[in-house]
């Protein structure tokens, strides 16, 4: 698995490789505080998303994290962000994760042709065995994308993180497995193909 940074470029969204360069979008973008309820992190403000991005390039330093800026083509604007993280070469396998989006383009083209884009840059060029994600519990709507987009639902690691509230989050994980990843692809295809876009 040869993990480093890269541009995917689909018909609607590109997703560049993270800079800090780009944090007057990404703060624009993630103004909204709904954005961060089932975050461990609140990146809301400047030094907020500053914060965010510094952690992210952190994780890209070290080998364990890939993160990426999500560019809506048609209007040429930031729209939120969303990386590779938990790279395991060894055992062929990572997490996507990290995703938001400007609520302005939620419910579009961009989370659908995203997941996409990662998933088969995941699958196709690096040859990864497993890809997971993990959600709050209480992200019912997180949940029922992931289940809609094909991926499945594993189990809950409870008591897995406290928020920045104080509160103990169990976090819910899911997975698509390399066998798995043609009817994904294909389920994603159709769905861009008719506009029936999730979160």
């Amino acid at each position: 698995m040869d993990v480093k940074p890269v541009t995917l470029s689909g018909q609607h969204v590109t997703l560049q490789p993270l800079s800090m360069d780009h944090l007057p979008g990404l703060a624009e973008a993630g103004r909204e505080p709904a954005l961060w309820l089932y975050s461990p992190t609140a990146a809301t403000g400047t030094e907020g998303m500053r914060a965010y991005l510094q952690e992210a390039l952190d994780g890209q330093s070290a080998g364990s994290a890939l993160p990426f800026t999500t560019m809506d083509k048609a209007s040429g604007r930031i729209v939120g962000s969303s990386r590779f993280a938990a790279i395991d070469r060894k055992n062929k396998r990572l997490e996507i994760g990290w995703t938001w989006i400007d609520p302005a383009f939620q419910r579009s083209h961009v989370n659908t042709e995203a997941k996409m884009l990662m998933l088969q840059h995941a699958f196709e060029v690096l040859g990864c065995m497993r890809v997971e994600f993990k959600t709050d519990q209480l992200n019912v709507k997180s949940q029922t994308a992931l289940g809609r987009l094909g991926a499945v639902q594993e189990g809950t690691f409870r008591k897995h993180m406290i928020m920045p509230d104080g509160r103990i989050r169990h976090s819910v994980y899911f997975s698509i497995l390399d066998e798995e990843w043609p009817a994904v692809r294909t389920r994603l295809v159709e769905r861009l193909a008719q506009g029936g876009f999730g979160k």
